[in-house]
């Protein structure tokens, strides 16, 4: 039987990841993300996949953002019953956010049924609590740089791709075929994450383009981190950050540490308001060998926030009109405890609404960080008086010239490189810099589409 490839997600946008190799007999998928952004792209986290659950033998996890692992639910739900392998922390990370993102449907469900601002009659979850409670049973993990043999005899091996921590790439071996999954690659020398593995040797090389045509700014964050919140402080406002619970959550804590430390700051009190980051948090304690920091320094940058846990303390928060950074998921103002916090700071001039990484098209924070003066919140449009910026050289994602630095890695060419989990015109810039540069074939696939592997 011949070898394909089909591209259910992560092909002509950023989410959505999910990649299925198979053969007559095997098939594995790698990454099973849920669509995030624009309502067409959400829509399809609803479709029915076009294979069976129970007929997927295994699943490879790269990392533990939702655009990666959180249709995970809902594949266990449909019959899947096989292992899903991952590293350990993916698989911490996993049985918090996973859980989360089910609850949070089931929230978002029922304030929409009681307020009656959706267009369904009732507003279901895509998945519960119980059902994401339900796949943390399937997870394996597995350590870095081990080949370890899948149910058919497959063989895959993770590489430490430096996005977040135990974040992979994934090399798989399919009898004499090899296929690399680059996952989300990280930046190099990166203050807090180890950098990207290059992987040596591949037949198919997938990559990732989400900073496909950009490359980061070269200022130093923690500097225009302190320069924002000393002026927003300076006019009695606070400063609101959306951030991903696992990863830039983390990042905002060092620097702000590193912040007080050096003198600045000293007098602003630092809130972190979202209990997924504050589990995430003692998680980055645990895996020291996943990131940079010693014991020492992530205890004292995990240190530097005053943890909300509960809703009434949250809501308290809110209110409270003193000059404060609150930290709070999600990373894109896509849901969560941040939107109640953008109610109250958003339409006042004072504040600020400070971003710290990639905005997928069609989430608020896209929208804000491209000027919106108002946004969409519980069926309810609100103003946007409020400064809004966007630290992008705090992004966990490699940019372009990142991206290229791991692929010289390789010793020869890949018979066909895959340009995925980039928006259109991201993928076509870095296919062009790697038709050009390194002279190798290249493709943008579409989603739905299979390719036959030779």
């Amino acid at each position: 039987m011949s070898l394909h490839l089909t591209f259910l997600g992560g092909a002509g946008t950023v989410t959505g990841s999910k990649f299925l190799v198979e053969d007559g007999d095997q098939r594995v998928l790698v990454d099973c993300g849920l669509f995030q952004g624009f309502k067409p792209l959400r829509l399809r986290n609803w479709d029915p996949l076009p294979v069976d659950a129970h007929r997927i033998d295994a699943v490879v996890l790269t990392h533990a953002h939702l655009d990666h692992t959180g249709y995970l639910p809902l594949l266990v739900k449909h019959g899947f019953t096989g292992p899903v392998f991952c590293s350990e922390s993916t698989a911490e990370f996993c049985r918090i956010l996973l859980p989360d993102s089910g609850h949070l449907q089931e929230k978002d469900a029922d304030y929409a049924n009681r307020h009656g601002f959706s267009k369904h009659k009732p507003a279901l979850p895509l998945y519960t609590e119980a059902d994401a409670m339900r796949a943390l049973d399937r997870l394996d993990p597995i350590a870095f740089d081990q080949r370890h043999t899948l149910p058919g005899g497959a063989t895959i091996r993770l590489r430490r791709a430096g996005h977040i921590l135990g974040a992979a790439s994934v090399e798989l071996e399919w009898e004499k075929t090899s296929i690399a999954f680059s996952g989300d690659l990280g930046r190099y020398d990166d203050a807090m994450m180890v950098d990207p593995v290059s992987i040596e040797e591949t037949d198919y090389l997938l990559v990732e383009s989400t900073y496909g045509n950009r490359r980061h700014d070269r200022r130093d964050p923690q500097d225009v981190l302190a320069q924002i919140v000393e002026r927003t402080v300076a006019r009695g406002g606070t400063v609101v950050i959306p951030a991903f619970a696992v990863g830039r959550a983390q990042a905002m804590l060092y620097y702000l540490h590193r912040l007080k430390v050096s003198g600045r700051l000293v007098n602003v009190p630092v809130f972190l308001d979202s209990p997924m980051a504050i589990d995430a948090s003692e998680i980055m304690c645990r895996h020291l060998d996943d990131h940079r920091l010693s014991d020492q320094e992530c205890r004292d940058a995990c240190a530097v926030a005053r943890y909300v846990r509960d809703v009434g303390a949250s809501k308290a928060l809110t209110a409270n009109p003193m000059p404060k950074v609150i930290i709070s998921a999600s990373g894109m103002a896509t849901g969560g405890r941040v939107l109640h916090h953008l109610k109250q700071y958003a339409p006042d001039a004072r504040n600020t609404i400070l971003f710290a990484g990639f905005q997928a098209g069609g989430t608020r924070g896209a929208a804000m960080v491209a000027g919106a003066d108002r946004i969409k919140i519980h069926g309810a449009y609100l103003p946007v008086r409020a400064q809004v910026e966007n630290l992008n050289m705090l992004s966990a994602h490699a940019d372009a010239d990142e991206i290229l630095r791991w692929l010289r890695g390789l010793k020869k060419p890949p018979r066909m490189t895959f340009i995925t989990h980039g928006e259109p015109i991201a993928s076509d810039a870095l296919r062009h810099r790697i038709e050009e540069e390194l002279g190798w074939s290249c493709k943008m696939p579409d989603h739905g589409q299979q390719v036959a592997l030779s």
